[in-house]
């Protein structure tokens, strides 16, 4: 009989207790004040559903890009986000993003415990303007994106941290990172949105907050033995970072037009301007290569495709369709020059998170404060290009905040689950694998028999005879 540990029993018995605890939330009466609009209720729930289906497209995307015997435990860690955020949203995380305010830093954890009132609640956030979709559908909306922000984490890491480690990592980043920056930029008593930092679709709280915690598990995390032996990792499944890429472009219209919260034409402006910032960073990143002497690349299109979505995300709903044109281009072609200039560096950021989340979102935010117009978005601000510095300075305050404290709380999240639980695997789980060595797995087992089938083949055919 195994011995008993607790660590090893830790996360079931706390899934149970939370379960139970949920049976004694109070029940309260739904209801519809008629406030409500069947069109914009429509369209969020399908541009939810088109979030969450970029959680498994950022599964492939990453998947692709690491070596065949981490293929599964990268794609899990994605993955596993969507069980663990939507327990730890409906449980406090819903409440601490967006419930009411306390000093305009966090929300109170006891306003929407346990999803209570989140059905019967009036169709507006504290201080707010009334919703036109219900409660209830926004919580779930802003869920999708709380899952995906930890995922992204994932590259940086990748094929060297242990899976209990990671899990109790995005726990500790969901409550102490995401939920407090959700609160400061989209809640209506926020300090950032008091502040007049504008955020369409998560540039702070998704891709700035998700690149500075990825920079800071490398760091902790250190570097990977063939990092060190300076090995190169070819991509296990360049057609799975394809398919990433699309289901990724795909739900990012459901990320960004649907943060418009209704289905009108501020939706349809940030829908264009994504799917053209995202198609001129494919093509910059891919030229931008060929002008520095490489071939052009399936990698380099999708991943250039990737930043475009992560540049134009802030300013989707208030920059016009031309210039997302110049967001993506400028961005892709940043962030490549970040990703050379890491690749000389001893930094281990295993799939360029940093250099294309972090510093993807960094322009993204600065080039709202440039090109952000009122004539797109009343309800935004004019920006520099149509003369108004002042905005850019706030947008530039905004980003500096969001990059310290994200940083900063990430590498003391890391540091202490380090303390809690070994963080890093061991050099000999790191050389089988960590799909062997975490979960007891293999990739495609039908692609080796196959490759050793033409092998056979090829040393046994006739012509190989001869030659003989």
């Amino acid at each position: 009989m195994s011995r008993f540990s607790f660590k090893q029993y830790a996360p079931f018995a706390i899934l149970m207790i939370v379960a139970i605890l949920a049976l004694f939330t109070p029940l309260l009466p739904n209801f519809d004040e008629g406030k409500y609009s069947a069109a914009d209720t429509a369209f969020i729930l399908i541009a939810a559903a088109l979030v969450f289906l970029m959680t498994p497209g950022l599964a492939f995307f990453y998947g692709g890009m690491v070596h065949r015997k981490n293929i599964l435990s990268t794609m899990i860690k994605s993955v596993v986000a969507a069980g663990v955020i939507t327990v730890l949203w409906t449980v406090v995380g819903f409440s601490l993003a967006f419930g009411d305010t306390i000093g305009g830093f966090i929300g109170n954890p006891s306003t929407f415990l346990f999803f209570k009132g989140v059905n019967s609640g009036a169709p507006h956030l504290q201080g707010g303007a009334d919703l036109t979709i219900p409660l209830s559908l926004f919580a779930v909306f802003q869920l999708m994106f709380a899952i995906i922000t930890p995922g992204l984490v994932v590259g940086a890491v990748a094929e060297r941290i242990r899976f209990t480690s990671y899990i109790l990592f995005i726990v500790l980043f969901a409550v102490f990172v995401y939920s407090p920056l959700a609160h400061w930029t989209w809640h209506p008593q926020g300090f950032l949105f008091k502040m007049g930092v504008l955020d369409f679709a998560g540039g702070t709280v998704v891709h700035i907050s998700a690149g500075m915690a990825a920079l800071a598990g490398a760091l902790v995390l250190k570097r990977r033995k063939s990092h060190l032996e300076h090995k190169e990792v070819p991509p296990a499944n360049i057609p799975y970072v394809l398919i990433g890429t699309g289901l990724l472009w795909f739900g990012w219209f459901g990320f960004n037009a649907g943060s418009a919260l209704s289905a009108g034409s501020l939706a349809v402006s940030a829908f264009l301007t994504t799917n053209t910032a995202a198609g001129a960073a494919g093509l910059a990143w891919m030229f931008f290569d060929v002008a520095r002497g490489k071939k052009p690349s399936v990698l380099g299109f999708c991943i250039g495709a990737v930043v475009g979505l992560v540049a134009i995300t802030p300013g989707a709903g208030f920059v016009s369709i031309p210039s997302s044109i110049f967001i993506g281009a400028i961005a892709a072609v940043i962030s490549n020059l970040a990703v050379s200039w890491k690749q000389k560096t001893s930094l281990d950021d295993t799939l360029d998170v940093f250099p294309c989340h972090g510093v993807g979102g960094i322009v993204g935010m600065l080039l709202t404060g440039v090109f952000a117009t009122k004539t797109v978005n009343a309800a935004g601000a004019d920006g520099l290009f149509y003369g108004n510095p002042a905005f850019f300075i706030t947008q530039l305050k905004g980003a500096v905040i969001v990059i310290a404290f994200s940083f900063i709380v990430s590498f003391v999240i890391f540091k202490l689950v380090n303390l809690i639980n070994p963080i890093r695997v061991s050099d000999e789980e790191e050389e089988i694998g960590l799909d062997e060595s975490q979960h007891d797995e293999k990739y495609s087992q039908g692609t080796l028999l196959v490759e050793e089938r033409a092998i056979y083949i090829e040393k046994n055919s006739p012509i190989t005879e001869a030659i003989s």
